[in-house]
């Protein structure tokens, strides 16, 4: 066991993937403090986190008073000072950009406590880079959760080159509190899952560029002969083609070739065909 605890988290950013974090810690029994910067982006997160519970007990899912002591355990903040302020973990799950994070980062690094283990979740920024924000980086890792958090199983955990190994025990342990099965990966582009999805994403592009296949036919073959659950351009669309090409680009400058975004992915994040967000990317919707 760790000498970190978990009773008061603190989650930076109310969006999906914010909203998500907020519901499982919650479920755990954890106090949890939504922070984002406006209180309306704040009831945002929190009406997210109530519908998903709401369509849980009306599958029978989850128990009415179970949805209740959930809702009852997140609090909302728009200050980062009172999100921090007593956190015993701050997790900052705001947009993939890296000065908006080591921008934040800073601020928490004012305001939390000394014992405050710190995660940002990140999808492929340098976390080691990150952690160059506070003091006591050794406390500070990545925590790469997927979408949707609720019921995604995955919890990818990054250690920083100044991580130490009492800070990833502590994230192993939290990790199944929340129900998540974690991984260990090393600081490098792309991490483990995302390095592979990414991969897998741009050949499913360059072979519908290629005209080898129909998206849907591309993508069946990955979820009937791999036992993918959703196949990689279902996928692209649903992360959104615009962030696929930032990540792509990213992984090209830090790993070479291999990762060099199609042109497909740039005509259409060029002509504003973003996937399910803007109604049309691989697929119409």
């Amino acid at each position: 066991m760790s000498g970190y605890r978990f009773d008061t988290i603190a989650v930076l950013g109310a969006g999906t993937m914010g909203a998500g974090i907020a519901q499982v810690a919650a479920a755990a029994g954890c106090a949890v403090r939504l922070r984002d910067v406006r209180a309306d982006l704040v009831e945002r997160g929190l009406v997210v986190i109530r519908t998903d519970l709401e369509k849980g007990v009306s599958l029978g899912k989850v128990p009415a008073a179970e949805r209740d002591r959930i809702l009852a355990a997140i609090g909302g903040a728009v200050e980062v000072a009172e999100a921090v302020a007593g956190a015993d973990c701050v997790i900052e799950a705001v947009p993939e950009d890296r000065a908006l994070k080591r921008q934040v980062w800073a601020e928490v690094d004012r305001h939390a406590g000394v014992g405050a283990l710190f995660a940002t979740n990140t999808s492929g920024l340098s976390v080691t880079e990150l952690a160059g924000a506070v003091r006591g980086p050794e406390r500070f890792l990545g925590m790469h959760f997927f979408n949707p958090v609720p019921r995604m199983k995955l919890l990818e955990l990054v250690r920083g080159e100044r991580t130490s190994d009492e800070a990833v025990g502590a994230a192993r342990e939290f990790a199944k509190r929340i129900g998540k099965e974690p991984i260990v990966v090393r600081d490098a582009p792309g991490f483990a899952s995302t390095r592979l999805g990414i991969a897998v994403g741009l050949e499913a592009m360059r072979m519908v560029e290629a005209g080898v296949a129909a998206p849907e036919d591309i993508d069946k073959a990955m979820e009937l002969g791999y036992g993918f659950p959703m196949g990689p351009l279902r996928l692209t669309d649903l992360v959104g083609l615009d962030v696929r090409l930032a990540i792509a680009e990213h992984l090209h400058a830090e790993l070479g070739e291999v990762f060099r975004p199609p042109q497909i992915l740039k005509r259409l994040v060029r002509a504003g065909k973003l996937g399910r967000k803007s109604g049309e990317g691989f697929y119409r919707y």
